[in-house]
């Protein structure tokens, strides 16, 4: 019976199978997706994990491990490349800290299968590192560290790195975040150097703030239109101010927003309840219609029952429109223009004079006097700027990024998961029409750009 049966469902099946080439393709592609299905499953139960320290041997040879085998007491710094892996291994304390340098970038897991996932040797070397398993194996009670620390540079690279890391980190090993065992290391942007004394400063803010400390009371700033004069910690307040202003600024500006249209609305004390008045709205269009504006007119704000000022203006070549309406007054940057032109009052428009051990210097604007200040203040240092971690020998990273007493560390949490997942799917996923509508909402947005 055997053979007969098989001679009749081959034939039958097979020429149902030739007539109806569609089935066919579903039926292979079927049995092609549990074929991978099965080698990821296979893949993942072959990942060995450390159950003690006989296991070591199995461990990944990149990974220098630590010697302490007490989870909650271990850390594991994920390194980029091979340059900052050696530095970090010779500057760490062995006892507690475990270097996994990863050479380049690891695929994006958001748009590969799980097959193809565990085919790249660096995300089995970190799964293995890591020894929590994966998949349908994962189990987050068997991390091997309880400080997971994504230590990458402070370039576009490094960025991108970091990002894959995290989109790793979040669709195959969530409990490890939710767990609060995932951090950034945040290593120092700057190393200011005055004499022999070395000051190693995060960001650009901190540089700020280092800088105007170096102001003393022999500087002073005059306003030569309103005559008020500032010095020591009066300029230094007063400066800080006048840098989260321009800031401000710079960012409406971006948006086709210039700071004269911002000075008008200011000056005119222009408040939520003026929009209900379109003679006023009227006013302010003529007010800025002097700032080269391609458009400037006066639109009924329905929704609102009031109404707005529509404006289109160029910046870098490209058309950006504005609404400017009752919402437009109201918002945070808007309450802080205000808060900082309140608080800079006199000094808000120039000509200024800087005065120093009696020589002075002038400058026509708010920004020109601002960077003029900074760099007056950065006279007798050496500052650099790091790119890159393999940019630091091993004492000055481990003092600087990976010294438990002076190190900082930015602990990963997912503060909301709808939008978390949202935003890895637009910025990650296969789909390239929502990325690109994500970019041109946002670009403008963005503070730290290095092209």
């Amino acid at each position: 019976v055997k053979t007969w049966v098989q001679q009749v469902v081959y034939e039958k099946l097979g020429s149902y199978l030739e007539e109806n080439p569609r089935v066919a393709r579903r039926i292979v592609e079927k049995n092609v997706e549990s074929a991978r299905a099965r080698e990821a499953a296979r893949k993942a139960r072959e990942l060995v994990r450390r159950k003690g320290a006989l296991d070591s041997s199995s461990l990944p040879g990149k990974l220098a491990d630590c010697q302490e085998k007490d989870p909650a007491f271990s850390e594991l710094f994920i390194v980029e490349g091979d340059s900052a892996g050696g530095s970090a291994k010779q500057g760490r304390d062995r006892k507690f800290q475990a270097i996994l340098p990863l050479r380049g970038k690891i695929l994006n897991v958001e748009k590969a299968r799980l097959d193809k996932m565990l085919a790249s040797a660096e995300i089995r070397t970190l799964i293995t590192a890591l020894g929590t398993g994966i998949a349908q194996d994962f189990d987050s009670g068997k991390v091997r560290y309880h400080k997971v620390i994504v230590m990458t540079d402070a370039d576009v690279d490094g960025s991108h790195i970091r990002t894959l890391l995290l989109t790793f980190f979040y669709r195959h090993m969530q409990a490890v975040i939710e767990k609060g065992f995932l951090y950034i290391a945040q290593p120092p942007l700057f190393k200011v150097a005055e004499g022999k004394k070395e000051t190693y400063l995060k960001d650009e803010k901190e540089m700020s703030k280092f800088l105007l400390a170096r102001i003393g009371d022999d500087r002073s700033l005059t306003s030569e239109m309103s005559g008020a004069s500032a010095a020591g910690a009066k300029l230094v307040t007063l400066i800080e101010k006048m840098e989260e202003y321009r800031g401000h600024i710079a960012r409406l500006a971006s948006r086709g927003i210039p700071e004269g249209l911002v000075r008008a609305l200011l000056d005119r004390g222009t408040s939520k309840s003026d929009f209900d008045d379109r003679q006023r709205v009227e006013d302010l269009a003529r007010a800025i219609r002097v700032f080269d504006f391609e458009k400037a007119e006066v639109v009924a704000d329905e929704e609102h029952s009031s109404w707005a000022l529509e404006v289109t203006r160029r910046v870098n070549g490209v058309p950006k429109s504005a609404r400017i309406d009752a919402d437009f007054v109201g918002t945070y940057e808007m309450k802080r223009i205000r808060e900082a032109a309140k608080s800079i009052g006199a000094f808000l428009d120039g000509p200024y004079a800087v005065t120093r051990n009696g020589e002075t210097e002038r400058h026509a604007t708010l920004p020109a006097v601002v960077d003029a200040i900074y760099e007056s203040a950065k006279k007798g240092l050496a500052i650099n700027r790091y790119k890159g971690l393999g940019e630091m020998n091993p004492e000055q990273l481990w003092q600087t990024t990976m010294n438990p007493e002076t190190r900082r560390l930015l602990q990963v949490a997912i503060e909301d998961a709808v939008e978390a997942n949202e935003v890895f799917s637009i910025l990650m996923g296969d789909a390239v029409e929502p990325r690109r509508e994500f970019i041109e909402k946002n670009a403008l947005n963005v503070r730290n750009l290095d092209i």
